[in-house]
């Protein structure tokens, strides 16, 4: 039998891999190179293994080099670097954690809030800044290919939505594809976030660690992240500190009466353990007077990998977006695509 630090290991270089495959090749190739390195690199891999299992996460590792001065080059670059300022590394890492606060998902999730009957009580677990707490305050540009006639030739077609007081400073882009595209923003009447660790948006160092987290090429999405930044510190979030299952049933106790709860997560439940994940599932599942709205990879909750394998879709890394434990559609991990899914 391997000793547990060579398992540890050999399942650290796959994961480093799979990321630089799955994950980064197709949108950094800043960041699937600087995996593939850490993947074959034995030294790397032994700091990394002596962290806490949640502390090794390839986004974790990256965003803190960067945060720290890396400058974004070659790994054998990066690699010198790592090495020079490894203890630094190392304490960001500990006190930091992957809170990427992705506004653009808002636009997949909003086909789903399209159809809810208002007002809403919005509830985001691993809300980080809460940046995902504000559908109605952002800008909308949905495209969609349709039919022409009877030629069959096909056209795009692009619908904007706007907030009721005026076009937002964050115009947020997303293609459809089999989905109906929305007709309205939803009516927010209240809204509140969970996270181990929330982040004050009107902080400025909290800002910039939310800026590190987005990908080097990203710069789009920087841009992106510092106005949805605005529209949040107008008016910030309720935010509360804690565990996602020991919180969340106070925090729909205080939905206001008249307002229908909607509690949702995008690219969170990833980072919980397998049994945390099941009893939350099971957890919402058993409330009938919410509506549960998922938006995660298709191997985090217990029953998507069967539902896409019983309709013979494969999601090729893209995230699934599940309605009260039913996946409903294929979506973009960083809100650029929702594509709907057979329903029975």
């Amino acid at each position: 039998m391997q000793p547990m630090t060579e398992l540890e290991a050999e399942t650290l270089r796959d994961y480093y891999g799979r990321f630089a495959r799955l994950e980064a090749a197709e949108t950094s190739p800043i960041y699937a190179s600087w995996a593939e390195g850490v993947a074959a690199d034995d030294e790397v891999i032994a700091l990394l293994v002596e962290l806490p299992r949640p502390k090794r996460q390839a986004n974790l590792l990256f965003a803190a080099a960067r945060h720290l001065g890396a400058d974004e080059g070659s790994y054998a670059e990066l690699r010198v670097w790592l090495f020079d300022h490894w203890d630094d590394i190392r304490e960001l890492m500990l006190a930091r954690s992957t809170q990427t606060n992705e506004a653009g998902r808002c636009a997949t999730l909003l086909p789903a809030l399209a159809r809810i009957d208002g007002p809403l009580a919005l509830i985001e677990v691993g809300a980080s800044a809460g940046l995902c707490l504000y559908p109605d305050r952002y800008s909308y540009r949905f495209t969609s290919a349709e039919a022409a006639g009877s030629s069959g030739a096909e056209f795009e077609r692009s619908t904007t939505l706007d907030p009721a007081d005026g076009p937002s400073p964050v115009v947020l882009d997303c293609e459809l594809t089999n989905a109906t595209t929305p007709k309205r923003l939803p009516e927010v009447a209240w809204r509140a976030g969970i996270d181990l660790n929330p982040l004050d948006i009107t902080d400025a160092d909290q800002r910039e660690w939310l800026t590190s987290l987005i990908w080097p090429e990203h710069e789009s999405r920087r841009e992106r992240l510092l106005a949805a930044a605005s529209v949040a510190a107008a008016d910030p979030p309720r935010l509360v500190r804690g565990d996602l299952l020991e919180t969340i049933e106070s925090l729909i106790a205080e939905v206001p009466a008249g307002a229908q709860p909607v509690v949702f997560h995008s690219a969170v439940l990833a980072y919980a353990e397998a049994e945390t994940r099941a009893r939350f599932a099971s957890l919402m599942l058993s409330r009938g007077d919410i509506v549960w709205m998922s938006n995660e990879g298709a191997d985090v909750l217990p029953d998507t990998r069967a539902q896409l394998e019983a309709i013979g879709i494969e999601p090729a890394g893209r995230f699934v977006l599940s309605v009260d434990g039913q996946a409903v559609a294929l979506t973009g991990p960083h809100g650029q695509s929702f594509t709907g899914l057979p329903q029975s």
